[in-house]
């Protein structure tokens, strides 16, 4: 960490009764929030600092929430060039950034969803380039335009439900929403209905078979909105009283208010070529019509058509990172905060998400990955993990159930790196730095590790044998050391728990480090008069001994560590 950074992360973390030299001095009335931030010799500061924060913290300079805050920077700047960067007052810069000080002060203190972003980043760079190379698959070709796509594309874009966002690859490519399509379209009729009117038309089992099956369930309904026939069935329930345009502009306008504001566009020849092979769709539209399945008053080609539309509309996956983060922020967009669905609409579209939003895989998909996601034969894959993110992958190479394969292999990988899995949490899993398993986006920076430390010293301390096991599952680095350099085997060695201390050594943990007061597991045994556990770590630390060097074969574990056994005056363990 740069000298820079380390001095703002002091600042922003010091206790509010602490005063930085600078702070509020008389008729200064800048709030706090800017003690984190350099200041020249004069007491001013660079605004430029608090954009770097931002953007660090994953804050894009096109999000509406802080076009305020550039707007009024970009007003303060010189028309030429200054010859020194341009710097305000505290509370100059307190004015310039009144309307957006609340997503200031929160990337700042590291309070966002996913405080340490930039080794969310990281991460999703690497997953990226590991899963580049998979080249498996084919892109769809019973509709003739998606045969044309570029099978090398793909892009990977992530969006939190605070608006942090990073994308990589082909981010800005538009590609057909297909299937995708039908998660919006679910969460539109549960607007506009009652959950038991909508599914009084649809279902809401998954089917067990492809996408495009001839199936339906025992009461002559599609299986549910995440399939075609369902997702036909979905179309002829929005806006009823409207014309086809019209309910077209309202399904778009969704999208486009889910994204965040920008325009999304709409494929023609992509429709055109849909409607011209769509023999399979109307003949599970017509089998529909003759079960009585569709709402009275159903027009079957204008329904069709309109679900063909809906297909065809266009997003980057940018703008599906944010869509899919609308639904894992409970219907409310994070860039513009419009609550665009009520959280029971998305409750009930995540539930079927999970069981049904990736064709006949889905149950493995929610073995495996365990979230909610939707795919389409265009390649994307829509990924939601509530109340944290959502993720867009888009390659346009499909396996064999029509899943992105590049999609899903992602999937699996994010898995085994983060705990976002639904029933992660009932394992734990805790980060114990380069040899650890899965971690969690959710805590601060550095608080995975630091907490599993804290709790394996206390777990040692008291003796609970248990709950070390527990830690040591969850990746918990056994000898790790707390600022004291005290580690487990001493806090252990000192209360005499012999358990404790058999353990560890049969883990493997040193059974020799030394702490801040250059003591070992040993000193501390031997001062509290715990014998057997002493005698363990002699036999230990003198094994090593002979492993390491055969010669202190004759030398006993004090000898051979020639600590400095002086402790500061009052201190005990």
């Amino acid at each position: 960490m740069s000298s820079t950074k380390a001095k703002r992360l002091a600042a922003a973390s010091a206790p509010a009764s602490q005063s930085a030299a600078t702070a509020h001095r008389p008729g200064n009335t800048a709030p706090r929030l800017f003690d984190f931030f350099e200041r020249d010799t004069t007491g001013r500061v660079a605004p430029d600092q608090v954009l770097e924060v931002l953007y660090d913290a994953g804050i894009l300079p096109d999000d509406p929430r802080i076009a305020d805050t550039i707007a009024n920077l970009n007003r303060a700047r010189p028309e030429a060039p200054p010859a020194e960067p341009l710097v305000m007052t505290v509370d100059e810069l307190a004015v310039a950034t009144q309307r957006n000080s609340g997503i200031i002060a929160k990337a700042t203190r590291g309070e966002l969803a996913v405080p340490d972003f930039p080794a969310l980043m990281r991460d999703i760079e690497r997953i990226y380039h590991e899963v580049i190379t998979d080249t498996r698959g084919a892109v769809a070709d019973y509709i003739p335009q998606l045969a044309r796509v570029d099978a090398d594309q793909f892009a990977i874009s992530v969006c939190t439900v605070d608006g942090q966002r990073f994308s990589i690859g082909d981010a800005d490519v538009s590609f057909c929403l297909q299937s995708v399509c039908k998660t919006i379209n679910y969460c539109l009729i549960l607007e506009e209905h009652d959950p038991d009117v909508v599914h009084r038309h649809v279902g809401r089992e998954p089917s067990g078979q492809g996408f495009n099956e001839l199936t339906f369930n025992k009461a002559g309904r599609p299986h549910n909105p995440m399939i075609n026939a369902g997702a036909i069935m979905s179309c002829s329930l929005i806006q009823r009283g409207l014309d086809t345009a019209d309910r077209f502009d309202y399904v778009a306008d969704t999208w486009k208010r889910l994204a965040g504001g920008g325009n999304v566009g709409f494929n023609n020849s992509v429709y055109l070529s849909e409607r011209n092979t769509a023999d399979r769709n109307f003949a599970l539209g017509y089998s529909m019509r003759e079960r009585g399945a569709f709402p009275e008053g159903t027009d079957l080609v204008d329904t069709l058509e309109f679900y063909f539309q809906c297909c065809s509309i266009e997003v980057t996956a940018a703008q599906l990172a944010i869509a899919s983060s609308s639904l894992a922020n409970a219907g409310v967009c994070p860039l513009t905060e419009d609550r665009v669905f009520s959280a029971q609409a998305v409750r009930h579209c995540l539930s079927l998400m999970s069981s049904c939003g990736m064709y006949d895989f889905s149950g493995e998909f929610a073995f495996t990955i365990g979230l909610p996601a939707k795919s389409g034969v265009s390649g994307a894959l829509m990924l939601v993990i509530p109340r944290l993110m959502g993720i867009a992958i888009w390659s346009p190479r499909l396996d064999a159930q029509g899943n992105s394969v590049r999609g899903i292999e992602f999937c699996r990988r994010l898995i085994d790196c983060y705990n976002v899995h639904a029933y992660d949490s009932l394992t734990g899993s805790l980060d114990s730095g380069p040899k650890s398993g899965k971690r969690d986006p959710r805590l601060k920076k550095h608080q995975n590790t630091i907490e599993g430390i804290v709790g394996l010293c206390f777990a040692a301390s008291q003796g609970d044998l248990n709950e070390i096991r527990r830690l040591a599952t969850c990746n918990v680095d056994l000898g790790a050391a707390d600022y004291d350099g005290r580690t487990a085997l001493h806090l252990a060695a000192s209360e005499g728990h012999h358990d404790v201390v058999t353990y560890l050594l049969s883990m493997g943990v040193d059974p020799a480090p030394v702490d801040r007061w250059g003591e070992t597991p040993l000193d501390n045994a031997k001062r509290a008069g715990h014998k057997d556990p002493a005698q363990l770590l002699s036999d230990a630390t003198e094994t090593l001994l002979k492993a390491q060097d055969p010669s202190a074969a004759s030398r006993t574990p004090e000898q051979a560590h020639p600590a400095v056994r002086e402790r500061p005056a009052g201190k005990s363990d």
